[in-house]
């Protein structure tokens, strides 16, 4: 008896010292959530959609404006496409949004995250705006679902679209929305570990080692990026997104086929290890057919994060289908 008394006293500890490191942990991230909203400034404007505010950064000039989707979980697109703006801007517009619950936007406020309603958000942001058609639709890994469907539902607004190792709708409707990840992230966030792990050298190239440790963008763009996923990761929006993602793809199965505009697809080689994953390549490769006017291009020396390491790559084919 005298044993397990004792294994009994050694859990109580345990679990006491570790509510007591969350607590510790949850002020931490509290305070310095506090100090990063003073800087966290948006590198655009706020727009008012759905009642919330929307963030929508624009540059460059021209009669052709990108628009542009970001990958799942990636807390600042800004950031993010940062190393195609100066490729880009001379010859087109550029316009990147922040989806609610990224960036510098709110959150949705419990609004689901169907792709309807995402694709709704983002017209009426580009509208409230001003910006104008043609648009060359650019969307990046679960991005692509929305820029797909955004061509379905407005295609005499579409140019163009741009796939950065975008997913194919058939693709996600076969993968399950694994809230998991998210929920990990959130944890991480909230009590304060993720911050704390920022603080070990090394930790911010490794987190984002599929877009080459961002080590093309400045360090202001780093920062950026850091205060968003310290700010963001994990969220309900986020959250929800994942959870819808299997029906937002079958959705857009259930849409008009193929698109009327040019599509090129970008794939990331990874590497030299693209064909590890079958599935993947074999979705990559049949993407295109979802344009009547599509293309495959095999990006060497790359991952998941093309523009993160062939920037120049992406400038080239966003102009060719820009007419530039």
């Amino acid at each position: 008896m005298g044993m397990w008394r004792w294994i009994r006293r050694i859990v109580l500890y345990a679990l006491a010292i570790a509510v007591l490191l969350a607590g510790v942990g949850a002020v931490y991230q509290w305070y310095g959530s506090k100090q990063d909203k003073k800087t966290f400034q948006p590198a655009g404007k706020l727009y008012e959609v759905k009642g919330r505010k929307m963030h929508l950064y624009t540059g460059g000039t021209g009669d052709v404006t990108a628009v542009f989707a970001s990958g799942w979980g990636t807390a600042s697109p800004y950031a993010d496409f940062s190393t195609l703006y100066g490729g880009l801007e001379p010859h087109v517009k550029v316009a990147v949004y922040d989806r609610f619950g990224y960036g510098f936007s709110d959150s949705s406020g419990g609004v689901k995250r169907d792709i309807d309603t995402i694709t709704d958000e983002i017209h009426e942001l580009l509208a409230v705006s001003g910006q104008k058609p043609p648009y060359i639709l650019i969307g990046h890994s679960l991005g692509s679902l929305e820029m797909i469907r955004y061509a379905q539902r407005f295609p005499k607004e579409v140019k163009g679209l741009l796939m950065i190792d975008g997913g194919s709708p058939e693709y996600y409707a076969a993968s399950p929305g694994y809230t998991v990840i998210p929920a990990v992230y959130r944890t991480l966030r909230v009590t304060g570990a993720l911050r704390t792990l920022y603080r070990f050298h090394g930790f911010a190239a490794w987190a984002n080692s599929e877009n080459n440790g961002e080590l093309l963008l400045p360090n202001g763009m780093k920062k950026i990026s850091k205060t968003a996923m310290l700010l963001k990761a994990g969220n309900r929006d986020m959250t929800d997104e994942m959870r819808q993602s299997t029906n937002n793809a079958k959705i857009v199965l259930a849409g008009p086929k193929p698109l009327q505009a040019p599509m090129t697809v970008l794939t990331a080689d990874y590497l030299g290890k693209l064909s590890e994953d079958a599935d993947w390549q074999d979705s990559q490769a049949a993407l295109p057919s979802w344009s009547v006017s599509g293309k495959q291009l095999i990006v060497k020396d790359s991952s998941h994060y093309i523009h993160g390491y062939q920037p120049d790559v992406v400038v080239r084919e966003l102009l060719k289908l820009a007419g530039e």
